[in-house]
């Protein structure tokens, strides 16, 4: 059976247009939905189908009803408003990415960058002169 080059290019193009709009970068769909990054860009790009597991998930974190996505039906302005899962606030991409690359750490990685960050915060404190009540217990 042929590939079916025409769904895969209008689920990328859904994927794609929904992604932007929720201000994800191509790293945090492929994270959340549990992809590699290149594996989602080609499926942004129209070059693979997504199981159906997957698009599942697809349409969770985009927030985008399966038809919609398929291409079955149009896209609404106001899709994404409804029903919107209660999740936490969006963090700033650059923190999306930090967590990521922390998460990559070795152990005695992380230990040593938790220490830099905790003394980083205690110069702040140090510097504005509040009170050192302020400070979390060192763990």
């Amino acid at each position: 059976m042929a590939h079916p080059r025409g769904l895969a290019a209008t689920i990328g193009t859904a994927a794609r247009a929904a992604r932007v709009r929720a201000n994800l970068t191509q790293e945090d769909v492929a994270e959340r939905v549990g992809l590699a990054t290149e594996v989602y860009g080609r499926l942004e790009r129209g070059g693979m189908l997504p199981s159906v597991p997957t698009l599942k998930k697809l349409c969770e974190t985009l927030r985008i009803p399966s038809d919609v996505l398929l291409g079955l039906t149009p896209a609404q302005e106001n899709f994404w408003t409804k029903e919107a899962p209660a999740r936490p606030a969006e963090e700033p991409g650059e923190i999306r990415r930090l967590v990521r690359t922390v998460k990559k750490l070795e152990p005695a990685e992380f230990r040593l960058l938790s220490l830099m960050a905790t003394g980083l915060l205690r110069l702040r404190l140090m510097r504005t002169g509040q009170a050192s009540s302020e400070e979390s217990p060192r763990s």
